[in-house]
């Protein structure tokens, strides 16, 4: 198994080892056998690869596939087998949502009522209900979005979020620190937990089961993980380097 150090100290930690590279498929394995153990769930992301990576994945067994801008996903989705779960991962904005509302399998990054709002609405259009993830703001960085423990309180209690009728809340997503310092990043996912437990103790409403925690990627899943994370967000070290010259 991969120590935390070594995943740090490569790219791609899985997919090329002592210069072989190894296949989707081998990469799947690996890691979907580490997430077995904590009867956790891979996401693959596969945001910039083309349809024949996913498709070599689809082969493979795969179904739950991670993109983090709504054109894209959107795209793969037309085009792919319609039996893949699609998860958006990125940063949504309100006016894109109506894109994903007849398809997506769970966003995990709802960050504001305002958003939660329009999923809502547009989940009312496609006479479905959609499953969404909380995003929490656990990280020392500005650059990341997401509601505190104090918000999310206040949204659960509030009459706006107990007339919402189309959506579920199903746990809760956040993204620790980009850091070295491994005990902090133990202390940001710990407390996305503690924040999951609260609610599910304090909170009683039939659209708010606390059943998922999204918290890890590549560089930190061990860490997240060993913390209680139920699914695991891993791109480049399955599908390879992303290439960024697309977006």
């Amino acid at each position: 198994m991969a120590t935390q150090e070594s995943v740090k100290d490569t790219t791609i930690p899985i997919s090329h080892i002592n210069g072989i590279t190894m296949s989707i498929q081998t990469n799947l394995d690996y890691y979907s056998q580490q997430l077995k153990n904590y009867n956790a769930q891979l996401i693959a992301v596969s945001k910039t690869k083309p349809n024949a990576d996913l498709l070599q994945a689809y082969d493979a067994g795969h179904r739950d596939f991670g993109e983090n801008k709504v054109q894209e996903l959107a795209a793969k989705a037309e085009a792919l087998p319609k039996d893949i779960r699609w998860h958006m991962i990125g940063h949504l904005q309100r006016n894109k949502v109506k894109y994903l509302a007849p398809f997506v399998h769970l966003i995990h990054s709802v960050d504001s009522q305002r958003l939660l709002n329009e999923v809502n609405k547009q989940a009312l259009k496609n006479e479905r209900i959609i499953d969404c993830l909380l995003q929490v703001f656990i990280a020392e960085e500005d650059t990341k979005f997401g509601f505190d423990e104090a918000e999310l309180m206040t949204l659960f209690s509030s009459p706006e979020f107990r007339a919402l009728e189309n959506i579920r809340i199903v746990g809760l997503m956040g993204m620790a620190t980009n850091t070295d310092n491994t005990d902090q990043v133990r202390s940001e996912f710990e407390r996305l937990r503690k924040i999951s437990e609260r609610i599910t103790r304090e909170v009683d409403s039939d659209k708010v089961t606390m059943n998922e925690l999204s918290m890890g990627m590549t560089a930190d899943y061990e860490i997240a993980l060993e913390e209680g994370s139920t699914m695991v967000r891993i791109g480049s070290a399955i599908f390879g380097a992303r290439n960024y010259a697309k977006h």
